[in-house]
């Protein structure tokens, strides 16, 4: 009976053993599928060891409220609830800005508040770039041609050898395919298994394969941004999370500290291009940096020419249509790191798997910052309708204020203008 019953509990502690090692395996897809994901988003700071970045909270953003309720527009039919484009598009926040003022905030989510911190994904890309600009403005990184092995020698032996940082600012590296979640054998997989699972992000890195000459076509990936955060923390001497806070989180006086989740295994690194958690306000408060001219309270902070290079790169292959329309929406255009859409305002919008944006059109003064839970990486369907809403909202703000029905009382913290 006694060894019945041991037998027995080997069992059942084999096979517990068993599905905790499968959860760990497949941790990463678990977490981002509903509704899981909408605690996962919020929570990234229990589920991985992060690296804070300090803030220093300064006057909250003036409000105006101005009612979105029936503004938006998806699909052909214009005057839809924005409750509605929330529970489709399964948004968690919204915060809308216009002239530096609160217009709309809104925390539909289940975990959603004012103080949660949400996972930004490929966000993190855009405000990298914000960095390196600094970087080379200050003269820390100099030269935008001068290649990954020079500030890396340890991929000196790698497809990333030779590639510059502008090609890496561009998606123009040739190494690696297209980054498809959907395919099992894309880059992006083994490398989303070494952060999460506790393997060598280096390896994934060293090993990713040269599958085009570098600067001669577009092809979306994280980790070129991956290796353009490490290029950045190589000149500037100091992790991303501190950069951030010296020169971008406190100069805007963020609200909260933000952090970067860190990947498992040591050496444990930030992830340049999808690990930054901050409050949709803050978020907002980088757009509002970038509508801005790189402007805060009069205090030049990202180089003008930068974020008129991520409004348009002047490429023809960037421009927008001009993406492969197999893989990219033809809306959007590419410009260090930013999306863009093109046109007389020359719009951007940052983006992140799972329904994060980050729109800013700084002719029309307008900012729209979202976080969201999809259920799945890519969706054009989710994509194109909060695209529509974010332009519908901009018509929206712009008519108002062309009627006269906005005037901006006094100065809201930060406002600087640019056009």
């Amino acid at each position: 009976m006694r060894a019945s019953r041991m037998i027995t509990a080997l069992s059942i502690g084999g096979a517990l053993g068993a599905g905790i090692a499968w959860v760990w395996r497949h941790q990463g897809a678990i977490g981002v599928r509903r509704p899981v994901n909408e605690w996962t988003f919020t929570h990234m700071s229990r589920i991985m060891p992060v690296q804070i970045v300090r803030s220093a909270p300064r006057m909250p953003l003036p409000r105006d409220r101005f009612p979105l309720e029936h503004v938006v527009r998806y699909g052909a039919a214009p005057g839809r609830p924005i409750a509605a484009l929330f529970d489709r598009n399964h948004v968690t926040s919204m915060v809308v800005l216009h002239r530096g003022r609160v217009v709309q905030e809104s925390y539909p989510g289940r975990f959603a508040s004012p103080e949660a911190r949400f996972q930004l994904f490929s966000l993190t890309k855009s405000v990298t770039s914000l960095l390196v600009g600094i970087a080379h403005e200050d003269g820390d990184l100099p030269d935008l041609g001068a290649t990954v092995a020079s500030f890396l020698p340890e991929l000196s032996d790698s497809a990333y050898a030779e590639v510059t940082v502008q090609e890496l600012l561009d998606m123009r590296s040739g190494v690696g395919g297209a980054e498809v979640w959907t395919d099992p054998e894309a880059l992006i997989l083994a490398y989303e298994r070494a952060v999460m699972n506790g393997g060598s992000v280096f390896d994934v890195i060293r090993n990713a394969p040269r599958v085009r000459p570098a600067g001669t076509a577009f092809n979306y990936s994280t980790v070129d941004t991956h290796v353009l955060g490490w290029v950045l923390e190589a000149a500037v001497g100091t992790p991303i999370a501190d950069y951030l806070g010296e020169k971008i989180w406190r100069p805007i006086g963020a609200e909260s500290d933000a952090f970067y989740f860190l990947s498992r295994a040591t050496p444990r690194t930030a992830l340049g291009g999808g690990s930054l958690n901050a409050t949709t306000m803050d978020l907002a408060r980088v757009g509002l940096l970038v509508a801005q001219g790189g402007v805060w309270e009069g205090q030049r902070i990202v180089p003008e020419a930068w974020i008129e290079r991520c409004r348009d790169a002047g490429i023809p292959e960037l421009a927008v249509g001009a993406l492969d329309p197999e893989l990219y929406p033809p809306a959007y255009g590419y410009s260090n790191q930013w999306w863009t859409f093109g046109g007389a305002h020359r719009a951007v919008t940052g983006l992140g798997v799972h329904g994060q944006f980050l729109f800013v059109d700084p002719v029309a003064g307008v900012v729209v910052a979202v976080t969201g839970a999809w259920d799945s990486a890519d969706d054009d369907a989710r994509d194109a309708e909060m695209r529509e809403a974010m332009l519908a909202i901009t018509e929206a703000l712009e008519a108002r204020e062309a009627t006269g029905e906005f005037a901006p009382r006094g100065s809201a913290p930060g406002v600087g203008g640019a056009g």
